[in-house]
């Protein structure tokens, strides 16, 4: 059983007990969410798609923690200008584990 859901902007995949980074969230470690974005349902064959979210279907979750992904250098230069600015950015995450699909 799979579903495709929308979280903080992105669409994932997910299924049950799966572990996934998203966008940083307002939310503690242990706690409890729910995402009621759903776009699709698949539960062994039988497929429920929505026009454009499912009615009723959410995803439950827990919060395991908060974490900086890899730095990504930024550097721009215009030749023969003597113009060079280099710039590095590291996004936060949240690491939250699927509980239960629902749908």
């Amino acid at each position: 059983m799979f579903a495709i859901v929308t979280i903080a902007g992105q669409q994932f995949k997910v299924e049950k007990e799966q572990e996934l980074f998203v966008h940083q969230l307002e939310a503690k470690e242990g706690d409890k969410m729910s995402f009621d974005q759903v776009h699709l349902v698949d539960n062994d064959g039988k497929v429920s798609l929505g026009t454009p979210v499912l009615s009723g279907a959410s995803i439950s979750a827990t919060v395991l923690g908060h974490q900086k992904g890899d730095k990504v250098i930024v550097f721009k230069k215009k030749r023969r200008k003597g113009y060079q600015v280099k710039n590095g950015h590291r996004q936060s995450f949240t690491k939250i584990k699927i509980d239960a699909i629902k749908g």
